[in-house]
């Protein structure tokens, strides 16, 4: 039954175009849409007798406490009123895409002396030329390893060139002419960059000529050597070329989208055609989708594009739009949709959905994509799923770590002490989770008291996002300290849990200090017991926390190989190279030694250049600019008058006083 709130608005709804909200009892948004009609639209949810067979109905009915409606003048206007509404809400039954969110692009500058190929993530209108955006950094970096590969454009910024004194190895390996250090001829590297622009547009056959011509007139002038580059350049885009396959019509740009479910688990494939042919192809991967097959291709095409036209200019948007988008069905509000692309692009951008010919085609081409996307990538999770549930097994680990934090200290001579926490999820860098401490309660290199200070700080925070205890829950925690907290290692180590019993389901990210399923310390018994006892100091008596010493030799000369030590187990375990527990743990070791050290260079570094004027109330940089320019130096500022001082812009008596607290004075 629905509640009357929702039986009395449904009367009153308006015709017109808009876009509609649904809640529940607490206020909560469940779902937003769009519609050409909010009246019929919005009714067709609770009619009883229905085509409409999404997964997601029966719940939303339950759940569904009172609506809103947005009435717009027009579809085009729904469609982006939708996608902001999202964007801002995040309900939980419209999808929501997590894949490919940065768009990288090419920078090439022309008008440079001499111009040079840059990977950037937004462009800016500068008079440069921006070629993409790339579906994936894996594409764009692809790109450029191409270019670097093939055309001699030197690779450094313009501050490394500067400063050259000889040719680097690119030089060497002949990929870079060295404009830097030697005489190069400008007009013949102008040309080369004249060339990648072709080679970036994708007007192939024109560059080809292009090169081919070169190739000739070089061979009759004796200059082999640079007749040679050209013959490879001119190989490599004809090998590109015949890898490229011709799907289409040559006059217009497509994105076709294919779509592969099973369940819940949905894969997304888009393949870009350019002049009819194959470009590239990113794919997307979705999770616990509840809903149908066009709601699923709505929601790609208004998140996709709008991360792909997010601070674009009107010339960059005409040029990254297709002239047609053809999706296997059609979603509700596409020519709302179309409107919003044809007014970016600047011309008409059809949406379809070809029942047959050429088109279908690719629609099947994209499905495939999908299809065999879904099929890889659910092989990696099944790699996965066993890593980690061996891991599991060889230290008896109560849940399958599939969060993973390692900690470092680094300093040096006991100076710059930083603690460094990095996180994998499900085997792999989560770099959002990445912390940095510098340390402030101990000094001169005491890695123990610096690891404790370090863990008691990330536990607190883990704490602070909790839920309050219940009454309940508090008085098992007392119970459960009463008990011995050292565990028993087993006689008997048990089996494994097959491979089938194991699921990776989506984790949940939205607390950034969540505690991991193990902790792994860097070093061994000593290491560990100290991060015990921060862990226990906090009541934090059930989380795993293991030490990982490294490969080393004892006394007797016996090479020791890599032991993890388990709390409560003298001798630590071994664990044989290249056996994927090694691995998975090796990896977050060696990411926190590199982490802590660049954590530590930067605090030295900021250390080794912070001015004696930093710091002090109401000096920022300009001020301590102007100081310098007007006085020279800190002690020509320490001995300057009152009058000398408020002569200086920015300085006034508030100023003076911090400097008189601040400077020492003969």
């Amino acid at each position: 039954m629905l509640p009357q709130a929702v039986l009395d608005k449904l009367d009153s709804l308006s015709t017109q175009p808009g876009c509609y909200l649904f809640r529940d009892a607490k206020g909560t948004i469940l779902y937003i849409g769009k519609a050409k009609n909010l009246r019929h639209r919005v009714r067709s949810y609770f009619q009883e007798h229905t085509n409409d067979n999404r997964a997601m109905l029966p719940l939303l009915r339950r759940t569904i406490a009172d609506l809103d409606t947005v009435v717009v003048a027009s579809e085009k206007e729904a469609a982006i009123l939708e996608n902001n509404l999202i964007k801002e809400h995040h309900p939980r039954f419209n999808i929501k895409l997590r894949d490919d969110k940065d768009f990288l692009s090419l920078r090439l500058d022309l008008r440079a002396p001499w111009p040079w190929l840059e990977v950037v993530r937004r462009p800016v209108p500068d008079g440069a030329r921006y070629f993409g955006p790339y579906p994936s950094a894996t594409s764009a970096r692809r790109t450029l390893h191409l270019v670097n590969k093939h055309f001699q454009l030197r690779t450094c910024t313009d501050a490394e060139m500067a400063s050259r004194a000889r040719p680097c190895l690119q030089y060497q390996i002949k990929r870079c002419p060295a404009p830097c250090v030697l005489p190069v001829d400008q007009e013949a590297y102008a040309a080369q960059a004249r060339a990648v622009a072709l080679f970036l547009e994708g007007r192939h056959d024109e560059l080809s000529s292009e090169l081919e011509q070169r190739m000739k007139d070089a061979s009759r002038a004796m200059r082999f050597e640079e007749a040679a580059v050209y013959r490879d350049q001119l190989r490599a885009v004809r090998n590109i070329q015949e890898t490229q396959r011709l799907v289409g019509d040559k006059d217009i740009d497509q994105d076709v989208v294919g779509l592969y479910r099973e369940g819940d688990l949905v894969e997304l494939a888009m393949v870009y055609v350019r002049r009819g042919r194959v470009a590239d192809t990113a794919t997307f991967s979705l999770r616990g989708v509840e809903v149908d097959d066009d709601e699923v291709i709505g929601g790609l095409l208004r998140q996709y594009y709008d991360d792909l036209l997010d601070g674009t200019t009107e010339q960059e948007a005409a040029m990254l739009l297709p002239h047609e988008v053809v999706v296997p069905v059609s979603p509700e509000g596409a020519d709302g949709v179309a409107a919003w692309l044809s007014e970016r692009k600047g011309r008409k951008v059809k949406i379809t959905c070809p029942q047959r010919g050429d088109r279908k085609q690719l629609v099947a081409l994209a499905t495939e994509n999908a299809a065999h996307a879904f099929r890889q990538k659910k092989r990696a999770s099944d790699d996965i799923a066993a890593r980690l549930a061996q891991l599991q097994h060889k230290l008896r680990l109560p849940v399958l770590p599939r969060r993973i934090e390692c900690i470092d200290i680094s300093h040096l001579g006991g100076q710059d002490t930083v603690g460094a926490i990095v996180a994998l999820r499900d085997t792999l860098p989560d770099k959002k989770r990445y912390r940095t401490f510098h340390v402030r309660t101990v000094q001169g290199g005491d890695d123990y008291g610096a690891m404790k200070e370090v863990l008691l700080r990330r536990f607190r925070r883990a704490l602070t996002s909790l839920p309050a205890p219940t009454a309940e829950a508090e008085e098992a925690q007392v119970e459960e300290l009463m008990v011995d907290e050292t565990p028993e290692a087993p006689s008997v180590e048990e089996e494994p849990r097959p491979l089938e019993s194991v699921v990776l389901a989506p984790l949940d990210d939205d607390d950034p200090w969540s505690l991991p399923d193990l902790l792994v310390v860097d070093g061994g018994r000593g290491q560990l017991n100290v991060a015990l006892q921060a862990a226990r100091a906090l009541g934090l008596h059930q989380l795993p926390i293991v030490g990982l010493a490294k490969e080393r030799e004892n006394s007797a000369g016996e090479t020791l190989v890599d032991r993890v030590f388990l709390p409560g187990q003298k001798n630590g375990i071994p664990l044989r190279p290249q056996t994927a527990a090694l691995a998975i743990l090796a990896r977050a070791r060696d990411e926190a030694h590199r982490f802590s050290n660049k954590a530590r260079e930067k605090l030295g570094k900021n250390r080794r250049l912070r001015s004696s004027l930093d710091g002090i109330p109401g000096v920022g940089p300009k001020t301590r600019k102007a100081l310098l320019d007007a006085l020279g130096s800190i002690e020509n500022i320490a001995r300057a008058t009152d009058e000398q001082l408020l002569a200086v812009p920015g300085v006034n008596a508030r100023v003076i006083a911090g400097l008189r607290s601040a400077l020492s004075y003969s």
